[in-house]
């Protein structure tokens, strides 16, 4: 039976199931991240929700130091300062670029490292929110403001963006579904080491690193929602 022109068009302006997947997993993660972390600015501005724990994880974290963990996450934290990050990210992204031929993938990644930089820097200002006590710090005296937590963000959103870039197009495939899954797993678990490791050394409040955790996330799903769009341009019949 031949097809009509009507519904050529028709089928033509129908999104394809993956794609849609995609806009409603982006839009889900920048509505999640941003809720969170507007609800920790309303909770430090206001004294309620889980900032009245901050002063109690502090204490506790401080009086519960021992010699191996403070090692481990003294590593963990250098390795994750914003500008060491900035730097592996170029690198790997220089690298990606000139191995694989491509220009996208691995300039979406630089962008969104560069941009969780810029993020820390502005609501740091925006927010100018005091450190902990310096004789808690472990790794010598830091004057920089408190939220957001700067490691934790530019590691969320180098791991989450990384990751999905890498394995984003492999989860739509059955038999590496599960191989995408543990990348996923593996991004939130090394993004949480990272802010514990923060808290651990003294530097934040638990407020400022569950903030950076969903500021994290809600770039993460810009860069998802941008990567989506340009493959749903390049597959219109338009394009």
């Amino acid at each position: 039976m031949p097809i009509t022109e009507r519904q050529q068009q028709r089928g033509a302006l129908r999104t394809p199931p993956s794609q849609r997947t995609v806009f409603f997993s982006a839009a889900a993660l920048l509505v999640a991240g941003e809720a969170v972390f507007w609800l920790m600015v309303a909770g430090i501005q206001t004294n309620s929700g889980l900032a009245v724990f901050d002063g109690g994880i502090h204490d506790a974290l401080v009086d519960h130091r021992s010699p191996l963990a403070t090692a481990v996450l003294t590593a963990v934290s250098t390795v994750t300062a914003p500008a060491v990050l900035t730097v592996i990210g170029g690198l790997l992204a220089l690298g990606w670029a000139l191995l694989r031929r491509e220009l996208w993938r691995p300039g979406l990644f630089l962008a969104a490292v560069l941009a969780a930089a810029c993020a820390t820097t502005l609501v740091k200002q925006m927010v100018s929110r005091a450190r902990p006590s310096a004789s808690d710090f472990l790794m010598g005296p830091d004057d920089a403001l408190s939220f957001p937590s700067g490691h934790t963000l530019g590691a969320g959103v180098f791991l989450l963006v990384l990751g999905y870039l890498l394995l984003g197009s492999a989860a739509a495939r059955p038999a590496r579904r599960s191989t995408a899954a543990l990348a996923l797993a593996g991004a939130v678990l090394g993004t949480l080491v990272v802010g514990f490791s923060r808290l651990y050394l003294g530097y934040h409040w638990l407020t400022d690193v569950v903030a950076s955790l969903g500021l994290a996330v809600a770039l993460a799903g810009v860069a998802v929602l941008v990567d989506g769009l340009r493959s749903a341009r390049r597959t219109s019949p338009d394009a």
